[in-house]
């Protein structure tokens, strides 16, 4: 590449850098606010989920007592979780998409944000190592 090309190209990810970092405070207030609710199948598990596949709330459905099979209801809430989990996740890639490069996606799942900017100042030409 010649130097005009060197150029080009830091400018353009310097541009991708300010508009991530422009961006990052309203993506982590979306990104926290992420919750995916699912109810089961036969409507007596309700599960929320958060943005990272934590369970933040389990409700059951009164009915639930008259069927007092232990091992259902175990994979009843199992299968809920794993929905409810999927359904946030889905809504994490949804939203940062946009901003990430398939090869660091993974560390904007795992809210490394700090990592991300490291490895965007890295790949700068120019810019000293940190």
């Amino acid at each position: 590449m010649d130097v005009q090309a060197l150029r080009a190209r830091a400018d353009e990810l310097m541009a991708q850098f300010e508009r991530m970092r422009s961006g990052v405070g309203d993506l982590q207030q979306q990104l926290k606010a992420v919750a995916a609710t699912v109810t089961s199948e036969d409507g007596l598990v309700t599960v929320t989920v958060g943005p990272r596949g934590q369970v933040t709330k389990v409700e059951f459905d009164p009915r639930i007592y008259r069927r007092p099979n232990s091992k259902e209801l175990s994979a009843t809430v199992t299968e809920t979780i794993r929905l409810a989990t999927e359904k946030a996740m889905a809504e994490v890639e949804k939203l940062v998409r946009p901003f990430v490069p398939d090869s660091q996606f993974q560390a904007y799942i795992d809210h490394d944000l700090d990592g991300i900017f490291r490895q965007l100042d890295s790949d700068l030409p120019g810019e000293d190592k940190r």
